[in-house]
């Protein structure tokens, strides 16, 4: 890759030859535009030309890096450049030029690593540690190299309102948010990151704009669309008059990413929320234009949470290549385990209720539980595509991630739901599975702190905010009166965010070090024996079978004719009259069956893996 690289688009503010400034807006919705440049406290308007297609534009010597700007609609509103590279004031203030050609990068060698050796780390910038901010992360991407982990997932950073979010509620989807540093300090944490042979993923939000900051409805209301309706109200256009301009600002930010700031691959958030009757869909196109973007040289990776189980995004060409996406987070595997090891079967839980071991069998050997399926929680609506003939490289597993931990009311994790032996047998299961899996930060040390959801919005949505999230919840027998909603965290106060950020001082202690020593070994493990056995699958020879009430073997071919075998007790009685593998043992949760073949139960709570090499 080039050490300097500003990717050019075609609108906001571009550093352009001879100390120029270009500022371009598509105004659609309005009649006149001015740019408003702000230095100290003297300010400097110039009008911008009206160009075809609605577009408004205008290249100055009068802007310099580091300039503040606004755009000024008909002689009225002020805003801040919807593809603002930064929000020094946050999201109701002035954006301002960036040279993005100000960092020097030092990862000239690196090409990213392929998917087959993809272990995700999510991790929330704010709360992962006390600093909350890009160095803080950076300080700690050595003990991540060491944990086994091979991605870094960030979640969203684009510019939200107000001092803490989830990240969810960007408003300036080009702009790091200025609470986690500048630009030049994230690409510091994506170059220190390639060094350590770490990618970075970033989560990015496709499907909405925060309800605070965007200012698009006053002079783009083109950007929305009645003719869709999401739970935010009116959808993004991406189908309708219109379109054109507000599907490349999508698709420009999608490539800006992977370009200007070397991300390795982007997560995209519930695109079961993109609306797009257009062919090629939105999400089609997006890949497209990235595929094409980096053609070869570069490992680049889309990955999809998309609760539609839509197994058409996830095909492989004839070079055993995505055709489009990498894979989608499997929310199924979660559900499963989730059902099996709490007993939890309110909500979308009701779905896996009805012998949770058995969906947990299929996501393990063909991918979604879900494959067009009648679905309880639907009101019997059918739900997925079939799956089986992907390989089990094309889902993301996890036991933990921000939404299923952050969407319970008090944000638990999955230590105050479920005993150390149910959770010990779930980790040993998907962190050796084939399916590449991902650890929630934190997770790796058994962390009991909770992930509650927490924002700091303006006084005009706060209460709406409060009263929404504990509204969400009266469904619950639990939270059917107001006294017990009245206990539910409220998102707003700063206490709540701060029950979030990470305690690294937990992961000395004797309970949790045996935790962080479990996670590291079972992902060496995973590197030195599944992963090199990984690539070149293009589809799931696996079968699976149910042993008893509570019990599962699974078999999968790998690469080179590997076989790998599963046999686990999911239960809290013995399981009898189970076959050993004659097969070299890879890990056994308990010593009692170490794969002494002539032992026919199985513990409660115990995980058996098996590898052959060039099994017939």
């Amino acid at each position: 890759m080039s050490d300097n690289i500003s990717y050019q688009m075609p609108f906001g503010a571009e550093l352009e030859t001879g100390g120029k400034v270009r500022f371009r807006l598509w105004a659609p919705g309005g009649n006149t535009v001015d740019v408003c440049l702000y230095d100290g406290s003297k300010e400097k308007k110039l009008t911008m030309a009206a160009a075809a297609d609605s577009w408004f534009e205008i290249t100055t010597t009068s802007a310099t890096p580091g300039t503040y700007y606004r755009f000024c609609i008909d002689g009225d509103h002020c805003v801040p450049d919807p593809a603002s590279r930064f929000q020094p004031e946050d999201v109701h203030g002035p954006s301002e030029v960036i040279d993005p050609s100000s960092w020097r990068w030092q990862d000239a060698h690196w090409m990213g690593r392929p998917w087959e050796e993809t272990v995700v780390y999510e991790l929330h910038v704010g709360s992962f540690t006390p600093e909350g901010n890009f160095a803080g992360v950076m300080g700690k991407l050595d003990y991540l190299r060491d944990l086994g982990v091979t991605a870094i997932e960030l979640m969203p950073v684009a510019d939200f309102p107000g001092k803490h979010n989830w990240g969810y509620d960007g408003a300036y989807l080009f702009a790091p948010d200025s609470r986690y540093g500048r630009p030049d300090d994230l690409k510091a944490l994506i170059d220190a990151a390639h060094a350590r042979n770490l990618m970075v993923f970033l989560d990015v939000v496709y499907n909405h704009f925060g309800p605070e900051g965007n200012y698009l409805h006053l002079y783009a209301p083109q950007f929305f669309t009645e003719k869709h309706r999401t739970p935010w109200g009116a959808a993004i256009n991406f189908d309708d008059e219109y379109s054109h301009w507000v599907r490349q600002f999508f698709i420009h930010n999608a490539l800006y990413w992977l370009k200007e700031y070397h991300i390795d691959g982007l997560r995209l958030d519930a695109v079961h929320a993109i609306l797009d009757d257009s062919q090629p869909d939105i999400l089609t196109e997006l890949a497209q234009r990235v595929q094409t973007a980096f053609p070869s040289e570069r490992h680049i990776h889309l990955i999809l949470e998309n609760d539609h189980n839509a197994a058409h995004y996830l095909e492989r060409d004839a070079g055993h290549k995505p055709c489009a996406y990498a894979a989608q987070w499997n929310d199924d595997i979660h559900h499963a385990l989730h059902v099996i090891t709490t007993g939890e079967t309110g909500g979308y839980y009701m779905d896996y209720a009805q012998n949770p071991i058995l969906h947990l069998g299929r996501c393990l050997a063909e991918g979604f539980a879900y494959q067009g399926d009648c679905s309880p929680y639907r009101n019997g609506e059918p739900r997925g595509e079939p799956s089986r003939h992907l390989p089990p490289t094309a889902f993301v597993s996890f036991l933990q991630n921000h939404d299923q931990v952050g969407n319970r009311a008090f944000g638990e994790r999955i230590q105050a739901l479920a005993s150390p032996q149910q959770i010990h047998a779930a980790a040993a299961i998907l962190l050796l599975a084939p399916s590449p899996p991902l650890l929630f930060m934190g997770e790796e040390w058994g962390s009991c702190q909770p992930f509650p959801f927490f924002c700091d919005f303006g006084t005009e949505l706060a209460d709406a905010v409060v009263n929404g999230r504990r509204e969400e919840f009266a469904r619950f027998p639990e939270f059917s009166n107001p006294d017990a909603r009245a206990r539910i965290p409220n998102p707003m106060e700063e206490s709540t965010f701060q029950r979030a950020v990470l305690n690294w001082l937990d992961c000395d202690r004797p309970e949790h070090a045996s935790w962080l020593t479990l996670y590291r070994e079972l992902l060496a493990l995973r590197h030195r024996y599944i992963v090199p056995c990984l690539p070149g699958l293009i589809q799931q020879p696996a079968a699976f079978s149910q042993l008893g009430g509570h019990g599962l073997k699974v078999s999968w071919i790998l690469a080179d004719n590997t076989q790998l075998s599963l046999i686990a007790n999911l239960g809290d009685e013995v399981l009898s009259g189970c076959s050993f593998s004659p097969w070299k043992l890879l890990y056994a949760t308990h010593s009692t069956s170490c794969g002494l073949n002539d032992i026919d139960v199985l513990p409660p709570w115990s995980v058996i893996w098996y590898l052959s090499k060039g099994a017939a």
